[in-house]
């Protein structure tokens, strides 16, 4: 019989997010508690495994073995396959590294526990603990077992469409139009450029890209992305994907050796993130780049912010939803802006002809923008096409 637990600080799932929040817990004096229900942190890998590079100071993260390759930049296709290159540090959330993820997870987790994270895995959350309406727990399990963990801030760092978060009481599921389901290859002998990740628009991939990721020469990870509410089964991914690389002579003579699938949300961010006594951090609160899909520095960003909330809020012994709103408040002005931003312009991306992908594209073609985004884009698309850009007035 395993006896009960109490800990300052609980959090449920040992992805990037849950890690960091549990890493900076630690390092703001709490006793933490990090759980992970797989046996092994960072396995299975479900991501692309591209991200940028300049916030990694920012929460505490040093470039180790887990990167594979550094980019200059990344490339993006219109449909007819005209090329607009941008340097890394304007290309979003998915270019400057491509990682191994596995490696990147574990680093994160052990981080956390170099600072003092107890961290105990193949351990579930199978329902919140609450104590009049505030949640002060979870009931966990473990080889079978089954036993409570007490904690005076408990953490739902738990991905795609949080089960903790429902139990807590904060509405986590997502309607289709706000969700993508993706599939990816890792192939061997391609014509890759490790210069570059690469994406792919228009109807290729409905609502989403088809991205090339360079792992090494001859090896990237290539995968897509479609809008749930633009395909009639998650099988249709994988025609879309298989039919990008038959028309593409330089990835059709590669070798699959690896496939991963899952969901992202592509949604606006979260109305409420908190509750008396609990949080939620990462793709759990929805923090994934709508446009981009790119999740791992938002979560590691909001990790650093909620891990030092939490700390607090178990160090003055008030973890009522009112404190809690410093991470609330925290997380929404670093990233709530270019979050719903983005969500703006995916929806109405989701709505446009290849025609147009293909004018946007050719627009940009010579024109340097100090700063990418959606703004600057149009301002320059409307120069050369400006019945396009009426479509999206509303960024103007």
């Amino acid at each position: 019989m395993v006896a009960d637990l109490k800990t300052d600080v609980l959090v449920i799932g040992a992805g990037p997010a849950g890690s960091m929040t549990a890493k900076w817990a630690a390092k703001n004096g709490a006793k933490v508690l990090l759980i992970e229900k797989r046996q092994e942190i960072g396995s299975p890998v479900r991501c692309g495994e591209g991200m940028s590079k300049e916030w990694l100071g920012e929460v505490g993260i040093k470039p180790g073995k887990w990167i594979n390759v550094e980019v200059e930049g990344a490339r993006i296709f219109s449909p007819r396959e005209q090329v607009f290159e941008i340097n890394e540090k304007h290309a979003g959330n998915e270019v400057g590294y491509v990682v191994e993820r596995d490696g990147f997870d574990k680093q994160l987790a052990i981080d956390a526990a170099n600072e003092g994270v107890e961290v105990v895995l193949k351990t579930a959350a199978v329902e919140v603990l609450k104590e009049k309406g505030k949640v002060v727990g979870a009931k966990v399990k473990q080889f079978g077992e089954k036993f409570d963990v007490r904690a005076a801030v408990t953490i739902g760092a738990d991905g795609f469409e949080s089960q903790v978060g429902r139990w807590a009481g904060l509405p986590t599921n997502l309607a289709l139009r706000d969700m993508d389901t993706c599939l990816q290859y890792r192939m061997t002998n391609v014509d890759c450029d490790t210069r570059y990740c690469d994406f792919y628009l228009g109807k290729v991939a409905p609502g989403g890209y088809v991205w090339v990721f360079p792992k090494d020469d001859g090896l990237a990870n290539v995968g897509i992305g479609v809008q749930v509410s633009q395909v009639k089964t998650t099988a249709e991914a994988r025609k879309y994907l298989d039919a990008w690389i038959d028309k593409h002579p330089g990835y059709a003579k590669g070798k699959k050796i690896d496939m991963v699938g899952g969901g992202v949300s592509i949604s606006a961010p979260m109305k409420q993130t908190v509750t008396d006594g609990f949080m939620l951090v990462g793709d759990a609160a929805r923090m994934i780049d709508p446009l981009t899909g790119g999740g791992i520095a938002n979560g590691c960003i909001a990790g650093k912010i909620c891990g030092e909330v939490a700390a607090k809020a178990a160090q003055t012994g008030d973890s009522s939803a009112a404190f809690l709103q410093a991470y609330e408040k925290g997380w929404r002005a670093r990233l709530e802006e270019k979050l719903y931003r983005n969500w703006l312009a995916k929806e109405k991306l989701c709505t446009i002809s290849d025609e147009t992908f293909d004018k946007i594209v050719d627009a940009l073609q010579g024109v340097r923008l100090q700063k990418l985004s959606v703004h600057n884009i149009l301002k320059a698309v409307h120069e050369k096409y400006p019945e396009v850009t009426k479509e999206f007035e509303a960024f103007l």
